[in-house]
């Protein structure tokens, strides 16, 4: 565990995770001694905007990290595993938000609502799960302590966000040339995401299921410390800036009973309860972006089963699904 305030080094900072992360560090308060910006490659294209002023990115250097207490990467799978062992061999603690360690038996996986604990075995390598995986699992693991969770069957709804800067580009740019009745091609994406919904989030194996929804099997079962749970996901890009929704289908191993299912929701931490269908009070993409919490609704049990239940979850990709994760993560460290 990391002891008083903290050096700490962000990598990736001109991206939209690694920016995120640096704005939370100083909105919540981290205790810092000092914050050093990093870009992936070795030409920073900008500065970042913090507390009302613009700082400066500097190339990444591996040497440049000695003397951090703490490092966030959030530059993509492939530099993680080039770099993310040869920075936490200098005695840095490293939280990465990609996906290169995350299925590691040595580094922790980590939902601090959910497994914080597993904090207490890390090597100086800790692992941020994916977006999609961390809300679902904030909502289920409550109900998974009531109940034991048995199998879950989950559509995801997914922002553009989630792709990087320039998906969410691609999208602005589309839609404004369809309204304008001109033809648009993909780029970032395989076909048009303006007005469209694509089954496709990162690459389709042998039998046709894709890395992002095998990550939501494999991460929930690592984070939830049950191996026994299934999980079958469909995974959607859809054309929202900022959110991704979630449609899950939750069977347990007894009996749900749905108003206790709602009374442990609302005191779980981390997620707000709006549900009242009636008066259309239901979660949405436009109203989480921005905010730390998770939003549940729509709950309603299977006419099938007394021990399934359906539920709708909504979470900003970018906070509770990256950035402020990774933060939370460290405040737990420290």
């Amino acid at each position: 565990m990391l002891r008083g305030s903290q050096v700490v080094s962000v990598v990736g900072a001109t991206g939209l995770v690694g920016s995120e992360i640096a704005r939370l560090l100083l909105l919540r308060g981290f205790p810092l001694s000092g914050l050093i910006l990093f870009a992936s490659g070795k030409n920073p294209e900008r500065t970042v905007c913090l507390a009302g002023r613009e700082v400066p990115v500097r190339p990444f250097a591996l040497d440049a990290l000695r003397g951090t207490d703490l490092c966030f990467l959030a530059a993509g799978g492939e530099f993680s595993r080039r770099n993310a062992e040869a920075i936490a061999a200098l005695g840095v603690t490293v939280i990465d938000n990609s996906s290169a360690f995350r299925m590691d038996s040595r580094v922790p996986l980590v939902v601090p609502e959910v497994n914080a604990d597993d904090l207490s075995e890390n090597s100086g390598l800790i692992a941020n799960p994916n977006c999609s995986t961390i809300q679902m699992v904030l909502a289920l693991a409550p109900l998974h302590r009531e109940w034991r969770l048995r199998r879950v069957i989950v559509s995801t709804y997914q922002a553009v966000t989630g792709a990087g800067l320039m998906a969410a580009g691609e999208l602005a740019r589309q839609s404004d040339a369809i309204l304008r009745g001109k033809a648009v091609s993909g780029k970032v994406f395989p076909h048009p995401i303006a007005f469209n919904a694509l089954p496709h989030i990162d690459k389709f194996d042998s039998q046709g299921w894709t890395r992002e929804e095998k990550k939501m099997r494999d991460e929930t079962k690592k984070i939830m410390g049950d191996s026994s749970i299934e999980v079958i996901a469909t995974a959607v890009r859809v054309p929202v800036f900022r959110g991704h929704s979630e449609a899950v289908h939750a069977e347990f191993m007894r009996d749900v009973d749905l108003d206790r299912a709602r009374l442990v929701l609302s005191r779980s931490p981390g997620i707000e309860l709006l549900d009242d269908p009636a008066n259309n009070i239901y979660p949405m993409p436009i109203d989480c972006a921005g905010l730390d919490i998770t939003l549940v609704g729509r709950l309603r049990r299977d006419p099938t089963s007394d021990r399934a239940i359906c539920m709708w979850i909504v979470s900003d990709n970018l906070r509770k699904g990256a950035a402020l994760n990774a933060v939370q993560i460290a405040e737990r460290l420290v």
